[in-house]
């Protein structure tokens, strides 16, 4: 990664990402301007030019950027081409959704197995991917080389899940319980609770609402 660029432009390429996704095959075999895209997005012009220069060196004053060019140095700065593959712990309703969604290999993700208690559960396959008891999540692990795991097991198992992938030699876990967790380090988490945002976006509604009337 660029070692001047900031954690805010690094998320916001996913944002430009997504919005040349989005244009039609016309659009994208033209032009784009930073002014455009950042109409477009609601954002700062300057912001955005920063940005874009810091992943491209393909604009040019007066006529901006390739869009398809544009959008594949976005792509291969943010690794969507490599494929890495990921695991997730816990194996109900959201950790079934995510086995089930295919959409994540368009980002290079590839979520090549779950892992569960449940005996219910082990040794059968969600959408062609294998479920496997918890148990034997670190050799797996070592043995295919994954680095990135999700973890949407309950509250009171987060940590102890969080604990066993860092041993198991996972870098990056996404948790989805509703608890902090912390990690070796070395081993980066992010946190995401989702009753927490949807409360923070019906607080903002509301008072977004207030300061109207």
């Amino acid at each position: 990664m660029n070692k001047h660029m900031t954690a805010q432009t690094l998320s916001r390429l996913p944002i430009y990402y997504n919005y040349l996704t989005s244009l039609s095959d016309e659009k994208k075999n033209g032009n784009i301007s930073a002014t455009a895209i950042a109409e477009a997005l609601g954002l700062n012009d300057v912001q955005v030019r920063k940005d874009l220069a810091s992943v491209s060196r393909g604009g040019r004053p007066k006529v901006g950027y390739a869009a398809s060019e544009l959008l594949g140095d976005i792509s291969r700065f943010l690794g969507f081409e490599n494929h890495d593959g990921v695991i997730v712990a816990g194996m109900g309703n959201l950790g079934r959704a995510m086995l089930e969604f295919n959409g994540f290999a368009d980002y290079g993700f590839d979520i090549i197995c779950g892992f569960d208690r449940s005996k219910e559960l082990v040794g059968r396959e969600i959408n062609g991917k294998p479920v496997r008891d918890i148990a034997d999540m670190a050799g797996f692990c070592k043995e295919n080389g994954i680095k990135i795991g999700i973890i949407t097991v309950p509250e009171t198992s987060a940590q102890a899940v969080c604990n066993a992938m860092a041993e198991a030699g996972i870098e990056y876990i996404l948790n989805f319980a509703a608890v902090h967790l912390t990690a070796p380090k070395g081993v980066t988490v992010h946190n995401e609770n989702i009753s927490l945002t949807l409360a923070m976006l019906a607080r903002c509604s509301s008072n977004s609402m207030s300061s109207e009337q």
